[in-house]
């Protein structure tokens, strides 16, 4: 049952995750809900893989995650069931697109998806932040403003995201440095 329910997930996510790997976050989330079968700080360690790896980011989470939940198995038909509804909804578009790409709807229908993309992948980024950026657990115990947030991550966060707008290094090299610097600190 669990496989079926995996693989039902992973279509489902595959159909309506609309721009890109990191719109696959609020599904996973749900799923984490929902199933239970993994927790959200799971999905931060699934994000931390999956960008480190190659591939796309969408591809490597249902396979991290098909796997957290089912083993091998698992991470094969997580990894099928996301991409499948993709392929076929692709084929079925670029047979028809050339007819239709003038279309008022199907304009309509683009114009509409740009901001639900931007909204899916940014409230992914905000639960991503929560998990990674502050400890609620440490700020309940003490009540202190100091321990709510992870300040060397944050530090770190920001140390990247300067580093990679000013120096425009390929990501690999900043991924490798945050790497270092958690095993350094063992954020």
């Amino acid at each position: 049952m669990t496989l079926l329910q995996l693989m039902l997930a992973f279509a489902k996510t595959g159909l309506f995750s609309v721009g890109g790997g990191l719109a696959t976050l609020p599904f996973l989330y749900e799923m984490s809900d929902q199933y239970g079968w993994f927790s959200h700080a799971d999905i931060a360690d699934m994000i931390a893989v999956s960008e480190s790896t190659p591939g796309a980011i969408g591809i490597n989470m249902s396979t991290y995650a098909g796997f957290r939940t089912s083993g091998i198995v698992g991470g094969m038909l997580a990894t099928l069931s996301l991409a499948l509804p993709s392929v076929i909804v692709i084929l079925i578009i670029a047979r028809f697109l050339s007819r239709f790409r003038q279309n008022k709807l199907v304009e309509g229908a683009f114009y509409g998806l740009r901001p639900a993309s931007i909204a899916m992948i940014t409230a992914a980024g905000v639960n991503v932040a929560k998990v990674a950026l502050i400890d609620l657990n440490a700020f309940q115990q003490t009540g202190s403003i100091g321990d709510l947030f992870l300040w060397k991550a944050i530090l770190l966060g920001v140390a990247i995201f300067i580093g990679q707008r000013k120096l425009k290094w390929s990501p690999v090299i900043f991924i490798a440095i945050a790497a270092a610097v958690g095993i350094i600190f063992k954020f």
